[in-house]
């Protein structure tokens, strides 16, 4: 019996041994959850850490390109200045500061809204929204491209600036400004770089459309920004009419650049800062690819310009026989317009190409409208508006698509990369976009640049006398009277006059 019953003690001695192991057990799993939850903690902050960091990233790359845009101011007015009389120099450095000045204030009071305010249910031509900044500290990334678009809006204003120099008057000038940057260039804007306007909208599934099919195709702004410009300026040469004795035989050397070192040194500040004008256009660097497809896009700008430069060069040489070194720096800033819509769609043997045929088309407009005595003292159609034209046909032609049958547009790098997200059949349909944008921005250009300097100039708000434009801006106008003591530079030009 004392043998039976010692028997069941192992099946006794199991159970404390068992409780240990669950307590043990237990124990584990409570750690297990404590690693777990440390975990999911680290791997919250490392989340945290690269959301911030790619934040960071992503406004330095944003803020350093607004700056280089900013910094094309000083370009433009180094140009411009170099370009026109001794006698106008203030005067024309006057009306780029105004540009700037006005320009921001009239984006943040109401060109922005229009230009990106999207409302809840955005129309086709126009915003509405985030006046005065109201909202912005919602997304607040909103501040950083708030900074790089007014930087661009800013520059339509100085484009036509430069066209009407020596001859228009600041209040009529800055009228135009408060308007350009207020309703005409934003409104440009909307339509094809807010993602909700006619020529560059998501339809409902989700793709990339415009009115007539495929997305009109503008990298960084040849027509919204420089065509604009470009058509504004033409616009406002015609109607404020030539500089007095301008197209006189016995005054032809009277109209020379008053300083040729100006107008290189600008064109290099201009260059300089385009890079951030193309390549900060991708709107962030926190990316393999963003970061690609900014390399290629300055590559392409570098190559577009060069080009265009030494065949301008050549061609002024082949008419006049001698070097025309004010003309060759036209001629870069022409290529680098006609880059500025492709050189995010094109490879960079088509950026060369787009260059050349840019001198082509700068040349001869520059000759069309001497002949047609339009007086344009820095070429700003030519350069801004003929060629924004063409750099916008030029991004669907040599659309690095596969083949002529596909069309690849704002996918950068898909049909490269083996991606196949190219469109078939849709090349035609995306050049028709292009010319669709360019009619669209110089007809809505072209009529409201009328409609506003016509009357200013009926008005005697916009043309400057006879008399003031012979002892120049300078002097009637602003204090002091001249740009430099430098009393022999003036009397040379009294004497050539």
């Amino acid at each position: 019996s004392s043998h039976f019953g010692s028997s069941t003690s192992p099946v006794l001695c199991i159970i404390p041994q068992l409780v240990l192991f669950l307590t043990a057990m237990s124990t584990v799993a409570e750690q297990l959850n404590l690693i777990n939850s440390k975990v999911l903690a680290l791997q919250t902050d490392i989340d945290d850490t690269k959301a911030n960091y790619d934040e960071s990233l992503d406004t330095i790359w944003m803020l350093l390109a607004s700056m280089l845009v900013f910094f094309m101011h000083s370009g433009f007015s180094l140009l411009e200045a170099g370009s026109v009389r001794f006698k106008n120099t203030q005067n024309i450095l006057a009306k780029n500061l105004i540009v700037v000045t006005i320009g921001f204030l009239c984006w943040y009071l109401i060109g922005y809204p229009l230009a990106f305010g999207a409302v809840d249910e955005p129309g086709k031509v126009s915003g509405g929204t985030n006046f005065l900044m109201i909202g912005f500290w919602n997304a607040k990334s909103t501040f950083r491209f708030w900074l790089f678009q007014g930087a661009f809006c800013a520059t339509g204003g100085t484009i036509v600036s430069g066209a009407m120099a020596e001859r228009t008057k600041l209040k009529g000038f800055g009228t135009f400004t408060v308007l350009m940057t207020s309703i005409i260039y934003p409104l440009v804007v909307y339509w094809i770089w807010s993602g909700y306007g006619f020529l560059n909208y998501t339809d409902d599934s989700g793709k990339q459309v415009s009115v007539i099919g495929p997305p009109f195709m503008d990298f960084a702004g040849s027509g919204v920004v420089h065509m604009v410009g470009g058509i504004g300026a033409i616009c406002g040469a015609i109607i404020v009419g030539p500089r007095k004795d301008r197209w006189s035989e016995s005054h032809a050397n009277a109209f020379d650049a008053h300083s040729v070192p100006f107008c290189v040194l600008g064109t290099f500040f201009l260059w300089f800062g385009w890079y951030g004008f193309n390549c900060g256009s991708t709107l962030g660097m926190t990316t393999t690819s963003q970061g690609t497809m900014a390399a290629q896009v300055a590559m392409n700008t570098t190559l577009s310009a060069a080009a265009c430069g030494l065949v301008v060069l050549a061609l002024r040489f082949a008419i006049f026989r001698k070097y025309d070194i004010g003309g060759m720096c036209n001629g870069i800033l022409a290529g680098l317009v006609s880059i500025t819509a492709p050189c995010g769609n094109v490879e960079c043997g088509s950026a060369v190409f787009i260059g050349i045929i840019g001198a082509f088309i700068y040349q001869g407009s520059s000759l069309l409208l001497q002949k047609l005595k339009v007086d344009d003292p820095i070429d700003a159609f030519a350069v801004h508006g003929a060629c924004g034209a063409w750099g916008v046909l030029a991004a669907a032609l040599f659309d690095w698509g596969t083949g002529m049958d596909y069309f690849n547009g704002w996918s950068g790098w898909s049909c490269v990369g083996g991606e196949d997200a190219c469109v078939s059949g849709a090349f035609g349909e995306a050049l028709t976009a292009n010319i669709l944008e360019i009619v669209c921005i110089a007809g809505w250009t072209a009529f409201h640049s009328i409609i506003i300097f016509l009357p200013l100039k009926l008005a005697g708000l916009l043309r400057a006398p006879d008399d003031s434009q012979d002892r120049g801006m300078d002097e009637v106008k602003h204090s002091p009277p001249k740009a430099y003591a430098m009393d022999s530079a003036r009397k040379q030009e009294q004497e050539t006059l």
